[in-house]
């Protein structure tokens, strides 16, 4: 039986998870909760116990000590409910030589007891919603590396799955095949999985994660909402970067002046103007009117906002297992 959870849309729960290899620390006490829905970004430098933790979740691994639950299923005491629940995706999996891609689907279908008379229009969906419907008759050992990507990600979905775990997906991919893998990722969101995704390639989270855990050498540094993360590491501030096409330290100097600036810095040819965290600098245009009616000429300006890289470099310290 599942555990009775006061918040029923919690999907994956770890409980102060310890992993030890002999003298090494792999995950430290980890504690995080992901909710029904959530695409949860899993971050870390190589070694900081990201693909332990998924191997823990996917009953691959036993912890040294803590539990995790899938649906409240733990992985310890139910792990055959909490694999009927999951999809996991290694970063390298093997391939059978001498399969067909229908095959290979086919067989991970038929050892997940999928009846033989629903496995074929299955197997056809996930072609269809990984776009591999044209290659269902060619060899696998035969396809690219992103195809073999999507293949096993169609793999991972056989069964239709609530919770998917995936291991560095777009790892070695071309720059092509990991936007198509990325548009892929995002349909399922729609579909409304729950995903947890590892990387350390951060560009590729931005766009569909809506929370993120950064670890480093085991230890959960920071986990919850993106856009909460963000504003919490910049706190209040605001930094506006302005480009003019003359006149740059004359209006470095007007800026300076004006009483809703903290400081005016010069970067790669812009200004970076810091803003004091006032009322009055909720609305920013005020900037823009004063460069005007000054006469100086613009040639950009935008708000500039914290990213992933931004989180990542300021919380963690460079530091693996």
């Amino acid at each position: 039986m599942p555990e009775n959870n006061t918040n029923n849309n919690i999907m994956i729960r770890t409980d102060t998870l310890v992993k030890m290899y002999r003298n090494v620390t792999a995950v430290k006490n980890l504690s995080l909760e992901i909710h029904q829905g959530d695409v949860f970004g899993f971050i870390g430098p190589n070694g900081a116990g990201k693909t332990t933790t998924i191997k823990i979740l996917a009953t691959l691994l036993k912890p040294t000590a803590g539990d995790a639950f899938i649906n409240g299923y733990s992985v310890l005491d139910n792990p055959m409910e909490v694999r009927r629940m999951i999809g996991y995706m290694p970063d390298f999996f093997g391939v059978y030589d001498d399969m067909k891609v229908w095959e290979y689907l086919d067989f991970f279908a038929a050892a997940y007891k999928i009846d033989r008379s629903r496995r074929k229009q299955i197997i056809e969906d996930v072609l269809v919603l990984t776009d591999l419907q044209s290659k269902r008759d060619e060899f696998v050992e035969s396809l690219s590396r992103g195809m073999k990507q999507r293949l096993c990600l169609a793999k991972t979905l056989v069964h239709d799955p609530q919770v998917l775990l995936l291991d560095e997906p777009a790892s070695g991919l071309d720059p092509r095949a990991r936007i198509e893998m990325r548009e892929l990722l995002k349909e399922l969101r729609r579909m409304g999985k729950t995903i947890l995704i590892s990387s350390h390639i951060l560009p590729e989270l931005a766009d569909f994660c809506n929370k993120i855990g950064i670890i480093e050498k085991g230890e959960l540094l920071a986990a919850g909402d993106v856009e909460e993360i963000m504003q919490k590491m910049r706190g209040k501030k605001k930094f506006v970067v302005i480009k003019v096409s003359e006149n740059m330290d004359s209006t470095k100097r007007l800026l300076e002046t004006h009483a809703g600036v903290e400081s005016v810095t010069p970067v790669d040819g812009s200004l970076r103007v810091e803003l004091l965290p006032i009322p009055e600098n909720d609305d920013i245009s005020w900037i823009m009117e004063l460069l005007v009616t000054n006469k100086i000429k613009v040639t950009s300006f935008f708000e500039e906002t914290a990213d992933l890289e931004d989180i990542f470099m300021k919380i963690t310290k460079g530091i693996v297992a």
